[in-house]
């Protein structure tokens, strides 16, 4: 005998349960990559179990940070190269754990769209998996959102959590002086900041996503998605080497506003923009717009994506040690008694 039940499912409202499954089934792989000491329970549960003891901490303090991708997207759903912001989404993240100094220890992704494409999730859940595996951390859980009528047919937006963890008492910035030598870390281009300003630029050009990159090879979109720069591994292993008084992640704010948050209010910087190369996307970019210098330090990473305060004592050394990890190491400048950012030579 019949209930009178229409038979409308969740599917027919637009939310797939059975892609959303396979799409976990499909990941799994990915994530146990990541797996690393301290890791007691992972994907598919309600919550996700670590062990701090386990990965070998006595006294810990735990450290959080969450971030997105923010505009760079846009450019990754336009073009179908979705493959790379997963990276960009962990970096974002643990590149400023270790400004703490601490080691990112587990990551967990929310990722939302208005229907669900298990393929197109797949790719970039297995991109933050990459990300992780690079950065020595855990992907241990995460929400895979499908919310019709949310976002329009393709669109999704990605948001990353990443906790770290150090010792009590070995926390950064510390002990930062005046005469502390300023190393700069080069970027891999734009990195995931400034791109609403970067696509106005591409539409000023005139350019398609699919032209030919003007500065490099390939088109300008897959330049444009180059992902973020980890600087974990590196970047702790100066730190564990002694000397490392501040870490500062160049993102939103450029060089001038990011490196002042890890001095003390009485100090500031001398920078000299012609101790560093400058990749030729921000030449491009700054010629499009006729961008003052100003603007393009305040805004971009100029080609600088992490800088350290080290003991003048100690810059040989982690430069040495920074360049043999794979960095490309430039003298930035130095911190003096004097408040704010000034600085000398051409950006461009």
């Amino acid at each position: 005998m019949s209930d009178g039940k229409n038979g409308v499912t969740y599917a027919d409202a637009g939310v797939d349960i059975d892609a959303g499954n396979a799409l976990v089934d499909r990941i799994k792989p990915a994530a146990k990559r990541t797996t690393r000491s301290g890791v007691m329970a992972g994907l598919g549960g309600f919550g996700a179990l670590f062990d701090l003891k386990g990965a070998g901490y006595v006294d810990p303090i735990l450290v959080a940070a969450t971030d997105g991708v923010g505009t760079k997207l846009r450019i990754a759903i336009d073009t179908g190269n979705v493959d790379g912001v997963g990276i960009d989404l962990v970096a974002m993240c643990v590149n400023d754990l270790v400004c703490q100094g601490a080691e990112p220890l587990f990551f967990l992704d929310y990722f939302a769209t208005g229907k669900l494409e298990t393929d197109k999730a797949a790719r970039i859940i297995e991109g933050i998996a990459e990300g992780c595996v690079r950065s020595g951390c855990a992907l241990i859980g995460g929400e895979t959102a499908e919310m019709p009528g949310m976002y329009p047919e393709g669109d999704f937006d990605l948001a990353g959590f990443a906790v770290g963890a150090m010792e009590r008492g070995s926390d950064l910035p510390a002990d930062v002086a005046v005469g502390d030598v300023l190393l700069g870390l080069a970027s891999d281009g734009v990195h995931s900041n400034g791109y609403s300003l970067v696509r106005k630029l591409v539409e000023m050009s005139g350019l398609e996503w699919e032209a030919d990159c003007p500065w490099s090879q390939g088109t300008l979109g897959a330049a444009l998605l180059t992902p973020t720069r980890l600087y974990v591994r590196q970047a702790l292993a100066a730190v564990r080497a002694g000397g490392v008084h501040a870490l500062a992640h160049i993102t939103g704010g450029g060089l001038t506003e990011n490196i002042p948050r890890v001095l003390p209010e009485e100090m500031g910087v001398e920078i000299d923009l012609n101790s560093c190369e400058i990749p030729p996307v921000f030449s491009w970019l700054a010629v499009q717009g006729g961008m003052a210098e100003s603007e393009m330090l305040k805004t971009f990473n100029c080609g600088i994506g992490m800088v350290l305060a080290v003991s003048a004592d100690r810059a040989d050394a982690l430069q040495s040690l920074l360049e043999t990890e794979g960095e490309t190491v430039c003298r930035l400048g130095q911190v003096t008694g004097t408040p704010g950012v000034s600085y000398s030579g051409a950006l461009l």
